[in-house]
């Protein structure tokens, strides 16, 4: 029972504490599960987080969907879920009861360009992180060059760019047993 509450709050504070989407969470998810709890690797921090990009919904809930059923199986999945949705749930529900009263407020409108500033920062930072921890030869080059091409180049479905790299790092793996 203890670590069912430790799922719910460690996904309860990443929650309250992210702006601006999954992405941004991913420091904070680090910090809280692989560092100060050492539930999970770094590496099955960024497997969740690419399988969560393949999968219907909101990665953030996904990553903590994945975490919590590798921590408590299906009630470890569900508790982590409900911890990760509540901080949004609660704060939508302030934030629209009172936000149109203040929307033309410049400290508002100020505010919200910091925030803007440091998802960026957090998103980079990230990309950083993931590089360093992802891309390791000059395969892992021409795959984000290629993929990177196809998203913003061609404007190809993330989605479909994800399975490809899925295609090739299995083909690649069958050429490797030979």
């Amino acid at each position: 029972m203890k670590l069912l509450w430790q799922l719910f709050f460690s996904f309860f504070k990443v929650g309250l504490f992210t702006f601006g989407g999954g992405y941004a969470m991913i420091p904070l998810l680090q910090a809280e599960l692989v560092e100060k709890r050492k539930w999970i690797s770094e590496s099955d921090l960024m497997d969740y987080f690419s399988i969560g990009q393949c999968t219907p919904g909101i990665i953030a809930v996904n990553v903590a969907t994945f975490c919590g059923y590798k921590m408590k199986a299906k009630t470890g999945a569900v508790i982590a879920t409900f911890g990760i949705i509540v901080p949004s749930m609660i704060l939508i529900i302030l934030i629209a009861s009172v936000l149109h009263n203040f929307l033309d407020n410049p400290y508002v409108i100020h505010a919200f360009a910091g925030v803007r500033i440091v998802v960026v920062a957090l998103i980079a930072e990230t990309l950083i992180s993931f590089w360093k921890k992802g891309i390791r030869d000059k395969t892992g080059i021409a795959v984000f060059l290629v993929s990177t091409g196809l998203l913003i180049g061609l404007g190809v479905s993330p989605a479909v760019i994800v399975l490809l790299a899925v295609a090739f790092g299995l083909i690649l793996q069958k050429w490797g047993r030979r």
